[in-house]
């Protein structure tokens, strides 16, 4: 984004910071609505430059804390997703691993699987995996969205097993 921002605008991320730190606007959409307005910025930008601004992006963050807010209430599931983070994590050494504030990206030059705590009992995993047929296991992406084209509910650590791994290890090969 911080990139794009500089080959759009020909202005680096910091300028526009300055910018909204000069406006004194602090509500985040009141931010997007300036920037866009003012600035012809487009959504995708104004909202990177208030997160950044605002020092509430992921990347501001104590990734740490990210993941373990995300299963404040849910802990029983927290060796589930640290399995799965493994076995993820050791599909290649180019992976980086992005925590959120609700669930964590796996992303390789592409997003490929996205972990998120559902519920108290269940892990979704989502996954984006080209021209694959869903069957009882291997849903429809359900709420992701456009983020993945499947989803995968885990409830128990023997769910990560060899039919899973063949998806994430699809899904990673995909996403070059």
């Amino acid at each position: 984004m911080e990139k794009g921002l500089l080959e759009k605008t020909g202005k680096p991320l910091d300028h526009w910071v300055q910018i909204v730190r000069k406006s004194g606007i602090e509500k985040h959409k009141a931010i997007i609505d300036y920037l866009k307005s003012n600035h012809d910025l487009t959504y995708g930008f104004a909202n990177f430059v208030a997160h950044k601004a605002k020092a509430s992006d992921a990347a501001s963050q104590d990734q740490a804390q990210l993941v373990t807010d995300q299963y404040k209430g849910k802990e029983s599931l927290f060796p589930i997703y640290t399995s799965l983070r493994k076995i993820i994590a050791d599909l290649g050494d180019d992976i980086t691993i992005t925590p959120k504030k609700s669930a964590v990206s796996f992303i390789r030059k592409r997003q490929f699987a996205l972990v998120k705590p559902a519920t108290k009992s269940r892990i979704d995993l989502g996954l984006k995996i080209k021209d694959k047929p869903v069957g009882d296991r291997l849903e429809n992406a359900g709420p992701f969205g456009t983020m993945c084209t499947h989803r995968v509910k885990i409830s128990e650590e023997h769910e990560l097993d060899n039919e899973l791994i063949t998806w994430l290890k699809e899904a990673y090969e995909q996403s070059i």
